[in-house]
This record gives structure tokens, C-alpha cells and sequence, in this order.
């Protein structure tokens, strides 16, 4: 099934977009605010002049009110060429000396100009209203002009700021999503390189890539190697189990074949036996190897695969010497079990360490001598558990400890009859788990080997 892919640049594009895109409505709202506000200074002040124009044209004639109205101050107001004027001058007596009688009047007087809206004619209007105080011999008292026109030409005003504003950010947006887009695809640059580099090498070349990459996309590279050496690993494993099992089975199932070739031939029934015994005991060799190639192919693909946790050693020994061959228990030899009182914790696979212990049984129990001890020791001072396995045989010659954890590595001590792999699932064990395979003679000139990895201390 084929995965939809989605490119990250657009993916960044439309992001930046939607965000362009937010902040536009915001900078909308506050570039309309900030119009009005500008279009409502603007304009005030052209309603102020006016006004104080009218007011220095007031005078007081015989005790009369005489008002010539400058062409000034329309002219003024005229700058606003699509809004209605209106003006109202009101006397003492509150009666309206010329203008809109009906024209909205403030709610409380001031000698400064004062500022208000308000409905008038079937439109919203803005008003400027100020007042003019005589006190003469033949006239005491104030004079109220009130000035004002309609508000279409701050609307527009507002309006005009706000596109300005919002064509800039429109500007600047889709520059920016260019940009974006121009530095995602430069940045992704390596991606590219790091693709070309696994195109063109040979599949069975499992080497680390060595493209040259910024800091932030060596991590990619890494994890590449990373994998690739996991890969590396399991083909070799999988080839060293092919050949394992090619080189050292061969043998012993073409000796089986001829004896049994040999026992249907055979009419003597004392000769037939033999025969019969030598096939039992090639079969016996057979499955024994058989199972310890398999084991050891296991162990290792644990070792990257199983999931480690806190586990009591104490319950490992206990499962191994329970799993251990019967059939080398059944003949008599002494097997000793010794364990600590206290939980001796350690972080690992259990089923690995369980077939390491059987093995380090198993080894000393058919070439070893008894008695036969298996111990968990716990090693504070060194921050070590062991699994420790003493007997008396002669064990190796210290000359090949070094080598004994080879695959298929025939130390001295070895019998005919060993695949030379138990010590190697042990040493596969304990490389897995951070630990080695030691080896020692006990001052009582016993063989001991020990399998030892880090404990987890103030585990619960």
C-alpha cells in the first residue's frame, strides 16, 4: 500500500501561511482601530478649526448678537469633499441664532472644544461644540457653536489605512513563505546527498556512509550507521550460522549415514548392537550440537533484540540447575547449589543468562570432576555478580583461557566429543550483557569459571 507523502516545505509554507494568515486578521483589526483613531484626529481638528473660526467671527452689535460666518471654516470643512456640513449657533436664551435648530447639542457646555457623536438626518455625525462668553455694556452672557459633518470621509480614511496595511503584510508574507521555501529546500540539501549515497553503493555494502553533513543531519547519519551496523551484524550472524552448521554437521550425519549403511549390511546381531550403539551415540553428538548452534544463534539475536530488566540471580541459578541435562544429573554427580541469603539484582536477559548457566553446568558436569558447585556470588567492592561454577577436574590449561570463548575453540581440556560452543554462548552472554567470562583456580587447586556482569545496586 503506497503512503501519501507530504513534502515539508509546503507543510512549512502552509503553516507560515496560516500564521501570516492569524496574524493578518490581528494586524486588520488593530491597522482599523489605529485608522479610525488617525481619521478621527485628523478630522477633529479640522472641526476645531472651523469652530474657532466661527467663534472670533461672533460679535456684539447694540447689544445684539451679530454672526458672519467665515468661508474659511466650510472651506476647511470642504477637505471632507463627500460629507454633509451642519452647523448651529445658539444664544443666551438658548434659541438658535442661525443654523440646523434641531442639531444635537452637547451634554454638559465647556469652554474648550468638546467632541461628541451623534444621529442626525439618518446619519452618524461628528460634532465639535465650543463656547464664546461677552460681557459688555450692552450684553452679558455666552454664544454655543456647534459644528459638525458626517463621518464618511474618516470611514474611508480607516479604510484606507487598513488595505495599505494589510497589502504590506500581504507583501511580506508571500515573500517570506519564498524565502521559507527557498531555505527548506537548501537546508534539505544533505537529505539529498545522503540519498544519492545509498542509491549508488551495493547492497551488500554495509560500511558506514560518509557524507559530508551539517551538525544538525549528522544524526540522521548516524542512525543510518547505526542501523546498517545492526545489519551488518545480524547478516554475519546468519552467516556464521550457515557455516557453522555446513562445517560441523556435515560430518557427523555422514557418519551416522554410514552406520547405518554399515548396520543394514550387518547379519551378526553382537556386530548389529555396536553399530547401534555407535549411531545412538553420533545422534546423541548430533542433537547436542544441533541445539547448541541454535542456542547460540538465539543468544545473540536476544542481545539486540529482548528488552533487559531488573532480574534476582538467585531465581536464574535456580531455573538453569532445574533445566540442566538430567541424564548428566541421573549418573551420580554431586551438584551443589549455593546461594545468597539477599537478592542479588542485575540488569539483563533472563532466558540468555539461564542458557549461559546451563551451559557452564553442562560443562563441568561431562568434562569436569565432582563435586560440581554452582554459585551466585555478589561482589559489592567491584559492583559484580557471578555466576560461578567450581569442580575438580583439571578444567583448561591457562594458557588457552584467552581463547576458550571462541567459537569452536579447542582448548586441552576439551574432549573429542565437544563442540567447542558452550563457552562461546557463555561469552556472547556476558559481552551482551557488559560483562565477561573469567577464569581461576581456587587455592585448593580447583577449575573455576565464572561468568560475571554489573550488579544493580538499592534495586527493590
Amino acid at each position: 500500500m503506497n503512503r501519501r507523502t507530504t513534502s515539508i516545505t509546503v507543510r512549512l509554507a502552509v503553516t507560515i501561511a496560516l500564521i501570516i494568515a492569524a496574524g493578518g486578521i490581528v494586524i486588520s483589526v488593530a491597522a482599523y482601530a489605529y485608522g479610525r483613531q488617525a481619521a478621527q484626529e485628523a478630522y477633529d481638528r479640522l472641526l476645531a478649526g472651523a469652530a474657532f473660526q466661527i467663534v472670533q467671527s461672533i460679535a456684539v452689535l447694540e447689544g445684539r448678537i451679530v454672526v458672519n460666518l467665515p468661508v474659511s471654516a466650510f472651506e476647511l470643512l470642504a477637505l471632507a469633499p463627500d460629507d454633509r456640513v451642519f452647523y448651529r449657533i445658539i444664544g443666551p436664551d438658548g434659541g438658535t441664532i442661525t443654523g440646523y435648530e434641531d442639531l444635537p447639542t452637547p451634554a454638559a457646555a465647556s469652554e474648550d472644544v468638546a467632541f461628541y457623536s451623534d444621529e442626525y438626518s439618518g446619519e452618524t455625525v461628528r460634532l465639535a461644540a465650543a463656547l464664546r462668553r461677552f460681557a459688555e455694556r450692552g450684553f452679558t452672557g455666552q454664544v454655543q457653536i456647534i459644528v459638525g459633518h458626517t463621518t464618511r470621509a474618516r470611514g474611508a480614511l480607516a479604510r484606507d489605512i487598513t488595505t495599505k496595511a494589510l497589502g504590506l503584510v500581504a507583501i511580506a508574507g508571500v515573500a517570506l513563505v519564498a524565502l521559507v521555501a527557498f531555505a527548506v529546500r537548501s537546508s534539505l540539501g544533505p537529505l539529498a546527498r545522503i540519498e544519492q549515497a545509498l542509491r549508488s553503493r551495493d547492497p551488500k555494502d554495509l560500511s558506514p556512509l560518509t557524507v559530508s553533513t551539517p551538525r544538525e543531519v549528522e544524526t540522521i547519519v548516524a542512525a543510518i550507521n547505526r542501523f546498517m551496523g545492526r545489519l551488518a551484524s545480524r547478516v554475519t550472524i546468519m552467516q556464521n550460522l550457515i557455516a557453522d552448521a555446513t562445517h560441523q554437521l556435515k560430518t557427523p550425519i555422514a557418519a551416522v549415514r554410514a552406520q547405518a549403511e554399515l548396520a543394514s549390511e550387518e547379519q551378526d546381531p553382537a556386530r548389529l548392537r555396536t553399530i547401534a550403539g555407535r549411531i545412538h551415540t553420533r545422534a546423541v553428538g548430533l542433537s547436542r550440537l544441533a541445539d547448541q548452534l541454535l542456542n547460540q544463534a538465539l543468544i545473540i539475536h536476544r542481545s539486540d533484540a529482548a528488552a533487559q530488566e531488573v532480574i534476582d540471580l538467585r531465581e536464574v541459578a535456580i531455573r538453569a540447575t532445574d533445566e540442566t541435562d538430567h541424564d548428566l544429573l541421573s549418573t551420580g554427580l554431586d551438584l551443589h547449589l549455593d546461594l545468597p541469603e539477599h537478592p542479588v539484582h542485575a540488569r539483563g536477559d533472563a532466558l540468555s543468562l539461564v542458557e549461559a548457566s546451563k551451559n557452564l553446568l553442562s560443562n563441568a558436569l561431562r568434562y569436569g570432576a565432582p563435586p560440581v558447585s554452582f554459585s551466585v556470588e555478589h561482589k559489592a567492592a567491584e559492583g559484580i555478580a557471578e555466576f560461578a561454577v567450581v569442580d575438580c577436574g583439571h578444567g583448561i590449561p591457562e594458557s588457552d583461557w584467552r581463547d576458550s570463548g571462541r567459537r569452536f575453540a579447542r582448548s586441552a581440556g576439551s574432549l573429542p566429543d565437544s563442540a567447542g560452543l558452550g563457552l562461546a554462548i557463555v561469552n556472547a552472554v556476558a559481552e551482551a550483557h557488559h560483562g565477561r567470562l573469567a577464569f581461576s583456580r581456587t587455592p585448593e587447586g580447583r577449575f573455576r569459571v565464572a561468568l560475571e556482569i554489573p550488579v544493580v545496586e538499592g534495586a527493590p
